[in-house]
């Protein structure tokens, strides 16, 4: 019994040392892939179309921005069809060209508000995982020790 107890235990605390790894791993990923995209943010230059000169690179911005540029943009057109009007994509008339361009920083914007949501949900379960493997070291050694 006290072999087995004792093997448990080994197993529990490999178990834990593979999900503290694995946190660490989740944690540095999120942080390492949140600082390439703002830098990558800052390297485009995207200014807040209030005029400010603020250069967008996080989230809050992001989103703000691509609030004024949804605004903007449907000072055009309420939608994409209305644009149309049932007809094709002229990239000869300035209207469409706008609208589209629009639409494209738009859907930049935006998605890098979800990336940076995504960039929070790494890392927080980054840390729940090395918060359980240093649980689960515990636990393990505490069987490991006892048998």
């Amino acid at each position: 019994m006290k072999i087995r107890a004792r093997h448990l235990g080994l197993v529990v605390i490999i178990l834990g040392v593979v999900a503290l790894a694995m946190g660490i791993v989740f944690v540095q990923q999120g942080f390492a892939r949140e600082a390439w995209l703002v830098e990558a943010m800052t390297d485009e230059q995207i200014a807040m179309p209030d005029g400010s000169g603020t250069i967008v690179n996080n989230a809050a911005l992001a989103e703000t921005a691509g609030d004024l540029v949804r605004e903007h943009r449907h000072g055009i057109a309420p939608t994409y069809g209305d644009l149309l009007g049932g007809e094709h994509f002229n990239p000869t008339d300035p209207a469409q060209l706008t609208y589209a361009q629009a639409m494209n920083i738009e859907n930049y914007l935006y998605l890098a508000v979800a990336s940076f949501g995504v960039f929070t949900v790494v890392k927080a379960t980054g840390a729940f995982m090395m918060v359980m493997g240093l649980a689960l070291g515990a636990t393990g050694y505490a069987l490991w020790r006892k048998s």
